[in-house]
């Protein structure tokens, strides 16, 4: 490689004649070389002094408050003895390529592989004849305040600052990165929202150990298509010093959550669902709930399904599809989760059920387990098993006066008579 120094010079000639977005405009879907007489202006916000950036330089389009940023790949060492963070420099952009990667913009010199055109490193014997520094004395830069939770596409590029923020904790004691190996480290707010922190294995911090308290933090913020990092500069862009954020309470155990109905359609096994009733007059949370399914007499659990990712808003249902195309097109909408075959939404009418809250306590129940449901007071097949309006809470205890059930064989108190898809059935409704 060649790491020819580049000439600092001070222009006073050159001024912006273009945008940034008019820049990437010119951009189809495929890596180009600029051909027009365009220039650009920037602010540095990248520093390769520590060690962890390398190849890469760094700019947005304002000082504070930018609206976008760039990055231009460039193959030259120690960029901040010419290109300092606050100087202003002006780019020619005529003869260089412009392309994407992982769905973001970046400017540089050709790289060929396999006979495709990528953007690769502008070489350093051509640096200064498109990269200038502005006459200007440089700034200093203010670097945006965001929230992990309001990150956009328009912030890639640009120097960002988050507060409230901390290492997660099972990385508290790690060093920043491992040798030679660019290490991917989080950060977390008090909500629970996580950033990647990228470190490369060769900058000068690599060995520190990681900060244990709380506070700000200052940095690039990279973009790979929808997946976020940040990249710091140096550790003077880390000022951790308050105490950890507390333990977030975020799972909640509830007895106004219980199994509302189950379905095993006489006409249609694919029109199988459970739904789930919250009679609360407030939301709930289903991190950490579970529902087991016993196949037949069975005493360990033969599937679950990890509700974790959901809610269920106050009074309302959660519906369980094992097959949303056909549940769609049985009661003409979507279900509120989908399963898969197999799964405890996929019961063929004799299976026992444990709704079971994050902290491992059955809540309620259908069934008993250990018992296969043919011909006893929990046998739903081809028909379906109806928790009375009445109930109002969950039973982990199953309680047949509870509920009315349907299938093709009645006894034990149930009802014989075969209920068919979609007129027999309510999903959704309570």
């Amino acid at each position: 490689m060649d790491y020819t120094t580049p000439k600092a010079i001070c222009s006073v000639n050159l001024s912006a004649n273009a945008s940034y977005a008019e820049v990437k405009s010119l951009y189809v879907d495929q890596t180009i070389q600029i051909e027009q007489d365009l220039i650009i202006e920037g602010y540095v916000i990248s520093s390769d002094q520590s060690g962890n950036f390398f190849g890469v330089l760094y700019f947005q389009d304002r000082p504070t408050n930018p609206t976008q940023g760039f990055e231009l790949e460039l193959d030259v060492r120690d960029t901040h003895l010419f290109f300092p963070v606050g100087s202003k420099i002006l780019i020619a952009l005529k003869g260089l390529y412009m392309g994407k990667s992982k769905g973001v913009f970046k400017l540089g010199g050709q790289f060929t592989s396999f006979g495709n055109i990528a953007v690769g490193r502008l070489p350093a014997a051509v640096v200064d004849r498109h990269i200038f520094v502005s006459c200007e004395e440089a700034v200093t830069m203010m670097p945006t305040l965001i929230e992990i939770g309001d990150l956009g596409e328009h912030y890639t590029n640009t120097l960002v600052q988050l507060d409230g923020v901390e290492i997660r904790e099972d990385e508290v004691g790690l060093p920043f990165a491992n040798v030679k190996e660019e290490t991917n480290r989080n950060l977390i707010n008090c909500l629970d929202q996580e950033l990647v922190l990228v470190n490369s294995g060769y900058a000068d911090f690599q060995a520190e150990i990681l900060p244990e308290l709380n506070g700000s933090i200052r940095g690039v913020l990279l973009r790979e298509n929808n997946k976020y990092q940040l990249a710091i500069r140096s550790l003077g862009d880390i000022e951790f010093s308050k105490d950890r954020c507390a333990d977030l309470v975020d799972e909640f155990s509830s007895t106004k959550l219980f199994i509302s109905e189950l379905a095993d359609p006489n006409n249609n096994a694919e029109a199988r669902f459970v739904e789930l009733y919250n009679s609360d007059i407030q939301s709930l949370s289903l991190k950490g709930w579970r529902l087991h399914r016993y196949t037949n007499a069975n005493t360990e659990i033969s599937s679950t399904i990890d509700l974790s990712d959901h809610s269920i808003g106050a009074e309302s249902t959660f519906v369980i599809s094992p097959n949303t195309s056909s549940f769609e097109a049985t009661y003409g909408f979507s279900p509120d989760l989908e399963v898969g075959t197999n799964s405890p939404a996929d019961s063929n009418g004799d299976d026992n059920f444990q709704l079971v809250d994050p902290f491992g306590t059955v809540i309620d129940s259908f069934g008993v387990v250990g018992e296969d449901g043919s011909a006893t007071n929990h046998e739903f097949e081809d028909g379906k098993a109806v928790r009375n309006l009445n109930i109002v809470m969950a039973n982990p205890v199953y309680t047949f006066s509870e509920w009315t059930l349907y299938n093709d064989s009645g006894g034990s108190g149930t009802v014989n008579l075969a209920q068919n898809a979609p007129e027999d059935f309510s999903p959704g409704i309570r």
